[in-house]
């Protein structure tokens, strides 16, 4: 299941101005004064809205640098703070290098571009105007084509919790079989999918890929994004050896997922690679 952002342990201590704030992750610095991502406040939806659509490009771009591109498809979502109804997204056939805040595309869940001057994708519209849908606490989700997620959703099998970085899948997973191998162009396949969506953090569509979603934000919809593909990756390289793993006990994995593998880990795993891709790549704010 999706952990929301006070998962885990409850903690006191003070933030950089000298509040005392809740501590929700041992990551968190106890000694004051230390730079540190802190989840931001808006006084505007105008305010939450920028930071949305920034992050959303930045996620796409990170795609990029996972070589998460595959032609036209690939698509990543984000609602939008004023108007939940309507969601933010990045537009047809534009490489995930040369998405940017200006070319962002808000749409509604019929398919109907609100804002935005390029097409929209039909089968991310399908997909994920079936979600945003179906369950209103779902913020943001993230797909694309890529090499091993796509073979090991092959198999039709779930992860196994061979490390660390796969226990942050722990129950939070699941294989869809619905529509398998299809083109999400029609909204029944979507729907299909949705349906079964539920709750889990990520999803292996089985012969089509992997889909995240986040009731927390983009960032931590984009990192797990990027963390499934990598535990697709070390699934299929372990298989490859014919050697049977060790797996972690139900009681480590679930530990795992509590502390290193919940939404706020997620969101502060994505600000190393937003920061980078700020610093280096500024035209993504044009």
């Amino acid at each position: 299941m999706l952990d929301d952002i006070a998962n885990g342990p409850v903690m006191t201590g003070k933030s950089s101005d000298g509040r005392k704030r809740e501590r929700i992750s041992l990551y968190q610095p106890e000694q004051e004064g230390l730079i540190f991502p802190e989840i931001p406040e808006f006084e505007t939806f105008e305010e939450e809205r920028a930071y949305r659509k920034q992050h959303l490009v930045a996620a796409c771009r990170a795609f990029d640098q996972h070589g998460f591109d595959y032609g036209f498809a690939g698509h990543l979502t984000v609602r939008d703070p004023e108007r939940p109804e309507l969601y933010w997204t990045n537009p047809m056939c534009v490489h995930f290098s040369q998405v940017k805040v200006s070319n962002l595309i808000l749409a509604d869940h019929k398919g109907r571009v609100v804002e935005g001057d390029y097409a929209i994708n039909r089968a991310g519209f399908v997909l994920h105007a079936a979600v945003h849908e179906e369950y209103p606490e779902v913020m943001a989700m993230c797909h694309a084509h890529t090499t091993y997620g796509t073979a090991w959703c092959a198999t039709g099998r779930p992860l196994d919790m061979i490390s660390q970085d796969a226990a942050a899948f722990y129950n939070s997973h699941a294989v869809i079989g619905a529509s398998a191998g299809a083109v999400a162009v029609e909204e029944e396949s979507g729907l299909s999918v949705a349906k079964q969506i539920g709750r889990n953090r990520g999803i292996l569509h089985q012969n089509h890929g992997l889909l995240t979603a986040s009731q927390h934000s983009i960032d931590d919809a984009a990192f797990w994004f990027i963390a499934l593909e990598r535990a697709c990756h070390q699934q299929l390289m372990v298989e490859a050896t014919g050697i049977k793993p060790q797996l972690l006990s139900d009681e480590t994995a679930k530990y795992s997922r509590e502390h290193v593998g919940s939404d706020y880990i997620g969101w502060l795993h994505f600000q190393t690679i937003y920061n980078h891709i700020a610093q280096t790549q500024p035209d993504m704010f044009d």
